[in-house]
């Protein structure tokens, strides 16, 4: 039982629109073998993982794996479900699993989780345990599962991050993790925003430095009339003494550049004191600041976007005695409050005992073996940081208007955005100013847990706060349109791509060509998946998105964005089935339905009336549907607009709109260039497409109607796609056609021309079904007058002449004779044969692998016979 391969798909995939591990297993020899074949299996595991037995499985209530447990299982389910027990037991609450056979004994194993690197632990860790009891070998399970709670925790978002976060989500803002840490971008391109918990990228780096250095701090607060703590800058402990002394007692010793509270003492009154603090700041940084004690209480308030939004009073870390158990029982007690946790992942944070706790109950004369009487309070800290245990009471409604705006002052002259400012004051319904209080400081990237979890009083609105801040009119619009299917997605994408621009925004697209940055090609080659498309999503020129969606960045991937604007699937026919588990056409619908599934509220599906398996796939998709058809008359797209729907068709030759009763007139196909006057019927089919598109978009029909006016077959507009070549006697075409239905397509569209005689340099993807390559043969030997047959430079496991054969047993079986068939597997050579031997009034059809080799080879022969009359022009 190993595992041959395993990833996390973090995006919405065709397993479920939350991020997955997707594990592929071979269980070997156990393919056939259930649970209850092996002698002592179940009872080990739910021994070791008593939880199981609570799961569902696929029954409404608990109990439901156990039963199929005791029915009898196979071992990819059972993987599944421990991995999930190990995720939830770790801390990542996640329920979704599914396991299915690919083929043989491969096994998809998919599970969701949180967080991702503990996630596939997870999975690694499951094996191992299932591996362990067939093998009757112990495991460590305890102290792994510890492990991945520690990695779950440090790896998660921090609390300020997570709730900004979940803001954004329910105000429809994508947001994308930037690797382990807190950095999130929020938005797609122009539009994007970043964030590292409250840091924004708007907040300024010199304001940082200023808030970070305590002593700059007080001088810029100084400047602006805010009163601050009297205090010197020491280096050694006999200039922090003297320092002490010159200020006077009671005095406090921290860190110059610290946070988190790391290092403050407060209230030393003696010099003995003052040394000690001394080295414990000492240990944080090698400036360290003495200065004046403010009394009264400890009071954080968050500012935001130069405006108060709440206070919190800080109570440091503390336990109540009871007259029975000693002060390190008090706080194992305490620290078993759920709400506590290790570091930040919960609303409080363990009381911890190290030197510093001890140094402040030994001011008290207490150790951590004195019992406290019944109500007395002892503190184990001084300062109130709910990151060394203490906690938060609300007191936002007390604060008195003159300490709002000194609040607000202060993180105006730090130069804050968001600003943490930290106040001692004995009442903060009391002017500060009056009650000889004092900003103690200012804190850049102020952690907002206090007022999401205080202890006591009302939570406050900080993540609504902080995303006004970021979006004060709101969330701007970024349209984004997903394409996929299996012919037809490049030159939609392109279409759509032009409208888009013609409208007036600077467009980021992805496709079988590259992807592009308004005119600019940022990367060549096939960029139809995932990480092509988020090249474009976090580009900052970038305005709107059309995205090419193809099939294995889809199953592999899953999708680069959360919800597009638009989805179109332009048709689904048979190709790429027996890869990657699809293996019907019913298969490679559901996996290309994910690009309708994962439409924003309100946004549109653009679906083709004229190919069934479209049609039986609408039920899936989101939001409106707009259907488009070549056929007024086509009776899917009639029942949809007598139902309200909205659809695009041709009637007489003109493009037209129709919503409900509503019906207008676009522009006449022949007018649309890359139709080449209406013959290239799948290009129509691409232009009704991108029209639905754009009209879902909210283009204006003038608009669709220049944009689509000027897109013709080019090289420059459409490279690879229907180019043509007009060469002396002869036609040649360049087309990536590599299915039986796209090869039918461009020889239906070569026929309308009616050459002399036509000519087929094709070739076919090595891992296509053998049954696939023979009928893609099939059609071109019915089509053609005489094919050259070529093969792929990347053979995709096929032996040099194997795909090739197959293609010439198809060729034959569609009625061309051997003798006009050739084989020359190298693509150069096979084209320069083409052309050499090019007749009068033949179309040579090419159906390249690599473009820029094929277009190359079409420009020598050009050069070759340049000087001939009537040589060489492009149409």
């Amino acid at each position: 039982m190993d595992i041959v391969d395993i990833r996390a798909i973090e995006g919405p995939n065709i397993y479920s629109p939350k991020p997955v591990v997707r594990m592929i297993l071979d269980v070997g020899d156990m393919d056939e073998t259930p649970t209850r074949n092996i002698s002592g299996f179940n009872g080990t595991l739910l021994e070791l993982l008593p939880g199981l037995a609570q799961h569902h499985c696929c029954f409404k209530s608990p109990g439901g794996f156990l039963m199929r447990l005791k029915e009898g299982t196979y071992f990819p389910h059972v993987i599944e479900h421990v991995a999930l027990e190990i995720l939830n037991l770790a801390g990542q609450d996640v329920k979704f699993g599914k396991a299915r056979r690919l083929k043989g004994s491969l096994y998809d194993v998919v599970f969701g989780y949180i967080v991702k690197a503990p996630a596939i632990k997870a999975g690694e860790l499951a094996v191992r345990l299932v591996k362990s009891i067939l093998c009757s070998q112990k495991i460590e399970l305890d102290e792994a599962i510890r492990e991945l709670a520690r990695e779950t925790v440090e790896k998660g978002l921090g609390p300020s991050t997570a709730a900004i976060v979940s803001e954004m989500k329910k105000r429809g803002v994508p947001v994308t993790r930037i690797g382990e840490g807190s950095m999130v971008i929020l938005g797609y391109g122009a539009h994007q925003k970043r964030i590292e918990a409250t840091i924004t990228q708007n907040t300024s780096c010199l304001a940082v430095d200023a808030a970070c250095d305590k002593t700059m701090t007080k001088e810029l607060l100084s400047m602006a009339g805010i009163p601050v703590p009297e205090g010197m800058l020491v280096s050694n402990e006999e200039e922090a003494m003297k320092a002490a002394e010159k200020l006077g007692f009671p005095v406090v010793v921290k860190p110059r550049d610290g946070n988190q509270g790391k290092g403050v003492s407060l209230n030393l009154q003696n010099p003995a004191m003052v040394r000690e603090a001394f080295r414990l700041a000492s240990e944080h940084s090698s400036k360290i600041i003495v200065e004046r004690q403010i009394m009264g209480k400890h009071y954080r308030m968050l500012v935001v976007g130069g405006r108060f939004i709440c206070a919190a009073e800080r109570i440091p870390a503390h336990v109540i005695g009871d007259g029975v158990h000693t002060i390190k029982e008090l706080v194992d007690i305490t620290n078993s409050d759920p709400l506590r946790g290790e570091n930040h992942e919960k609303p409080l944070t363990k009381i911890k005992i190290d030197p510093v706790a001890n140094m402040v109950l030994a001011r008290r004369g207490l150790t951590l073996e004195s019992i406290p009487k019944k109500g007395e309070v002892v503190f184990l800290r001084e300062n109130g940081n709910l990151s060394t245990g203490g906690i938060a009471v609300d007191v936002t409604d007390i604060v008195c208007p003159e300490n709002r705006e000194l609040a607000e002052r202060a993180a105006s002259m730090v130069g804050l955005d968001v600003a943490g400012i930290d106040i001692t004051t004995e009442d903060i319904a009391v002017p500060a100013e009056k009650s000889g209080g004092a900003v103690i400081e200012v804190n850049a990237a102020p952690g907002i847990r206090m007022h999401l979890f205080p202890s006591q009083g009302r939570l406050r609105p900080v993540a609504e706060a902080i995303a006004d801040m970021l979006y004060p009119e709101g969330v701007p619009s970024f349209p984004l349109v997903a394409v996929t299917g299996t012919n037809g997605k490049t030159t939609t994408v392109r279409m759509i791509n032009q409208i888009v621009s013609a409208w007036g925004l600077t467009c980021g697209m992805t496709c079988t060509g590259g992807v592009y940055i308004g005119r600019q090609c940022i990367r060549k080659g096939d960029c139809s998946g995932p990480e092509s498309a988020r090249m474009v999503l976090f580009n900052p020129k970038v305005q709107a998105a059309v995205l090419e969606v193809a099939r294995g960045g889809l199953i592999r991937g899953g999708l680069a964005y959360d919800e597009a604007d638009v989805g179109v699937i332009t048709n689904i026919a048979g190709d790429h089935l027996g890869i990657d588990g699809v293996e019907t056409l019913e298969d490679l619908a559901f996996v290309k339905s994910l690009v309708i599934e994962q439409i924003k509220p309100g946004g549109v599906a653009v679906l083709n009336a004229d190919d069934r398996m479209s049609v039986e796939i609408k039920d899936r998709a989101r939001g409106e549907i707009i259907f488009f058809s070549t056929e007024e008359d086509n009776l899917v797209l009639r029942k949809h607009i007598g139902a309200g729907g909205r659809g695009v068709f041709v009637r007489d030759g003109g493009i037209y709109f129709k919503n409900c009763g509503d019906e207008s007139f676009l522009m006449r196909v022949k007018d649309i260039p890359a139709t080449l006057k209406g013959r290239a019927r799948h290009n129509v089919q691409n232009a009704l497409a991108a029209a639905a598109a754009a009209w879902a978009l909210g283009v204006p029909s003038r608009i669709i109607f220049c944009a689509l006016k000027g897109f013709d077959c080019s090289q420059e507009v459409n490279p690879g796609r229907m180019n043509i070549f007009e060469m002396p006697g002869f036609t040649v075409i360049l087309d990536y056609g590599h299915n039986p239905s796209g090869v039918e397509a461009v020889i239906n569209t070569a026929k309308s021309f009616k050459p002399s005689r036509m000519v087929g340099v094709i070739a076919s993807p090595g891992d296509r079904r053998d049954q696939d390559i023979i009928e893609l043969g099939r059609v071109a030997g019915k089509g053609f007058q005489r094919i050259i047959i070529k093969e792929d430079a990347d053979l995709r496991g096929r032996k040099p002449g194997e795909t090739a054969s197959l293609i010439c047993e198809g060729a034959l079986r569609g009625g061309l004779k051997r003798d006009r068939i050739e084989i020359i597997l190298n693509e150069e050579e096979a084209i320069a044969s083409s052309l050499e031997n090019a007749l009068e009034g033949d179309m040579i059809i090419i159906f390249y692998e690599h473009f820029e080799r094929a277009l190359e080879a079409v420009k020598k022969y050009s050069e070759k016979i340049a000087k001939i009359p009537g040589a060489a022009g492009i149409i």
